[in-house]
């Protein structure tokens, strides 16, 4: 865990939250360990006792698949559960109850409830979370669960659910390789862990690289050795971007439905999932076309391609776009959209970028090189294991010639130097969910 995590408004559950990121530090070991299996226990294996589930993994778009699915069904009438990670301002984003997010009383007494059960037991900061997360979805009624993987998806923590309603993979890259793998082959045998015996299985657009390294034979095949029936991008299912719709087919079903709320070609593929999901389910939870049109119109999951201009009060022309993406995907999602930007008008692209130290910032710059005027760096402030600005530079001098790189010690002050010395233009800060919840938080403390 990271500094930014700690913070939260109420003091007694900020302490207590505090000392449970510090659990389990020497023992990042993913899978079903007994710790975590007696707290369940302990807790009344609440795992058995949830709503029906959907379960659903990736490297990227998990998020935006959970985010676009609640909209739907919270359009047509439901009461939906939510388990998301990581948070971008405080703790209480990651699980929210029957449509809101849970409340500090609740979370503190379970977070009480649970450190009083593990007692001495060397828990993870995860399986203890996750644990607690599932005690309050079986205390509290609704009528579906979108569970999102942390980590891989094999030997997640929420894996240990036996039979969910359908499980949906998103696109496959590369990340947390020091877990899940140095292949794409590898990392997607991981995410297709959580495909189950005869449970639907939704496999969402590949990027051409993991389309290339065979992400999607290696997810098939793990569904068809499973006998999961298969409902995949391109194949099953279909979607085709056209203006201010997109088209998505299925079968029998065809359906013209608006851009969805979230910035980006990538989100109209995110969303195609998530609809092919509830094509699979829609005898259980028919959601009806006007309420998926309203949902897709409505649709919040902040910091993906975030618009923030007005937030900023920047100065006539400019315009302010914030974005957690940190890996080679989320780079090419940008570069996509920056193609866009470029078709559109002249506005010259600004990167302001941030990123913990895990990340290679060159590799994320090279992906967008040719989209950008200029690229400075920043500090995630309060983020010891995040990259300094100074040190970011200095790689760039090096490995980047030709790029127009600086430093500053803020965002505010990073904008406030680009809006001065250029002709209006467009300001993408990017890199990093944490970075990402400092501008939030910044946002929120400017209202």
């Amino acid at each position: 865990m990271y500094a930014s995590d700690l913070r939260h408004p109420s003091p007694s559950l900020g302490k207590k939250l505090e000392h449970i990121y510090t659990l389990g530090r020497k023992t990042i070991n993913p899978g079903f360990r007994a710790p975590y299996l007696e707290l369940l226990e302990k807790f009344g294996n609440p795992h058995k006792n949830l709503p029906p589930v959907i379960h659903v993994a990736g490297t990227n778009g998990k998020g935006s698949i959970v985010a676009t699915l609640r909209s739907a069904l919270e359009s047509a009438g439901y009461k939906v559960h939510a388990y998301t990670s990581p948070h971008l301002i405080q703790f209480n984003e990651r699980i929210v109850l029957a449509g809101e997010n849970i409340a500090d009383d609740f979370l503190e007494s379970l977070v009480d409830e649970a450190l009083r059960y593990n007692g001495d037991n060397d828990i993870t900061f995860f399986e203890l979370t996750t644990a607690l997360a599932f005690a309050a979805f079986a205390r509290t009624p609704a009528d579906i669960l979108l569970l999102e993987v942390g980590l891989g998806g094999r030997l997640d923590c929420t894996n240990i659910i036996d039979k969910p309603l359908v499980s949906i993979i998103g696109s496959v890259s590369y990340d947390h390789m020091e877990f899940l793998g140095d292949s794409l082959h590898k990392i997607a045998a991981e995410k297709g862990g959580i495909i189950k015996p005869g449970v639907p299985c939704i496999i969402a657009a590949q990027s051409p690289e993991s389309q290339a390294a065979g992400v999607g034979k290696i997810l098939s095949g793990i569904a068809i050795q499973n006998g999961s029936p298969l409902s995949r991008s391109g194949a099953e299912w279909f979607t085709h971007e056209n203006d201010d719709v997109f088209k998505f087919v299925h079968k029998d079903v065809e359906m013209t439905l608006p851009h969805p709320n979230l910035q980006g070609s990538h989100q109209i593929a995110n969303a195609g999932a998530a609809i092919a999901a509830l094509e699979i389910i829609r005898d259980q939870f028919p959601v009806p076309q006007d309420a998926l049109k309203a949902a897709l119109i409505k649709i919040r999951w902040p910091a993906r391609l975030q618009n923030l201009t007005k937030e900023f009060a920047l100065q006539d022309g400019w315009e302010l776009w914030l974005d957690g993406g940190h890996n080679d995907d989320a780079a090419h999602a940008l570069a996509a959209q920056a193609e866009k930007w470029a078709a559109a008008d002249d506005k010259k692209l600004h990167l302001i970028l941030g990123m913990m130290r895990r990340k290679d910032p060159v590799r994320y710059i090279r992906i967008l090189q040719k989209h950008i005027s200029s690229v400075t760096f920043v500090d995630i402030p309060g983020e010891p294991q995040a990259h300094t600005g100074e040190a970011m530079l200095r790689q760039a001098k090096s490995q980047l010639p030709g790029l127009d790189s600086a430093t500053q010690g803020n965002i505010n002050a990073a904008i406030e130097n680009l809006t001065a010395s250029n002709d209006p233009g467009r300001i993408l800060v990017a890199g990093s969910l944490y970075l990402a919840g400092h501008v939030l938080k910044s946002c929120a403390d400017r209202r």
